[in-house]
């Protein structure tokens, strides 16, 4: 029977109908593959794709936005599994180094935004391939697997960037100017290597800006989750074990629902934990992901489906 718990935590239980009829896209690169998986439990599709998916995007027409390699960002035609826009990031003009995107974003118009670590910069890219404007980063010490995580570029034309080896979130103007910055802190704890719960850092992978203009962050190997205020105070945080029953390792894709509820990204937590959580403002799990037979435990992106209104993602 396939390992999937879609189950309400810690409350009185509620009927079946009651309870949220999501679907869940995902990938996990020891599976090989991006998978969506029903409320059932069952695979309604799959794509075979190895590489370590950071990102991952459902578009307006229904194709999804990924990537298949370090380099490679794809639009994927899901019903004919077939890649029907490709862009294929290289090293810039007097940088010879390695180049790696950890993540990208379809714009309005059209164009593809695209990080590239290595290169230190954001490119935004037509649908003919060509390059029509480049952001740079501020990097101390660039590193192609490190300089960055998600990014979002913001309704005000700004790009929210997490930088995972300097631990920063980072708002940049048009040109590249940092417009506001919130740094994360090790939260009274030491800091300590490994992916799993025990694991702990700055190293930040994800944040999205809210409707108040306030950040939510994805702390990564921080273990929470951070609402911050402009001036950089921390409004709401769930942290590492503020849910009964649920640890939270690295923390990875955040997803904003309509009712104000936050759907966290719960990766390398082992099978002991669930891969997604929902929980209310008052810290209440509300719906759990949990399918170490469909994914792993390094589901690193997800996308919820069948959320009833928009989603900030």
């Amino acid at each position: 029977m396939r390992a999937l718990v879609l189950v309400l935590l810690f409350a009185a239980p509620l009927l079946a109908a009651d309870r949220p009829a999501y679907k869940v896209l995902a990938a996990d690169h020891s599976k090989g593959k991006l998978a969506i998986v029903n409320a059932k439990g069952e695979v309604e599709w799959e794509f075979a794709n190895r590489h370590d998916v950071h990102d991952l995007q459902v578009l307006p027409n229904g194709n999804i936005l990924t990537h298949t390699s370090a380099t490679t960002t794809v639009e994927i035609e899901p019903k004919k599994k077939e890649i029907v826009w490709k862009y294929e990031s290289k090293p810039k003009a007097g940088y010879n180094g390695r180049v790696e995107v950890h993540s990208f974003q379809r714009l309005p118009n059209g164009d593809t935004m695209i990080a590239e670590s290595g290169n230190s910069r954001l490119i935004e890219v037509s649908k003919d391939g060509k390059i029509v404007k480049e952001i740079p980063l501020k990097v101390a010490k660039p590193n192609a697997h490190r300089d960055t995580r998600r990014v979002r570029k913001l309704a005000n034309g700004h790009y929210l960037v997490c930088q995972e080896s300097e631990g920063a979130v980072r708002e940049y103007d048009g040109t590249g100017k940092v417009v506001w910055e919130y740094k994360l802190d090790l939260n009274n704890r030491k800091r300590s290597g490994g992916h799993g719960p025990e694991g702990h850092g700055v190293e930040v992978f994800g944040a999205v800006r809210l409707p108040n203009g306030n950040t939510l962050i994805a702390g990564g190997n921080n273990n929470r989750v951070l609402e911050v205020t402009p001036k950089g105070e921390v409004a709401w945080q769930v942290d590492q074990k503020d849910l009964p029953g649920i640890t939270l390792a690295w923390v990875t894709t955040l997803q904003v629902l309509p009712n104000g509820n936050v759907i966290i990204g719960n990766c390398h937590a082992t099978e002991k934990n669930p891969q997604l959580v929902e929980v209310t403002r008052e810290k209440k799990v509300v719906w759990t992901f949990q399918d170490f037979k469909t994914f792993g435990d390094n589901m690193a992106s997800s996308v919820v489906l069948g959320v009833d209104g928009p989603v900030i993602r």
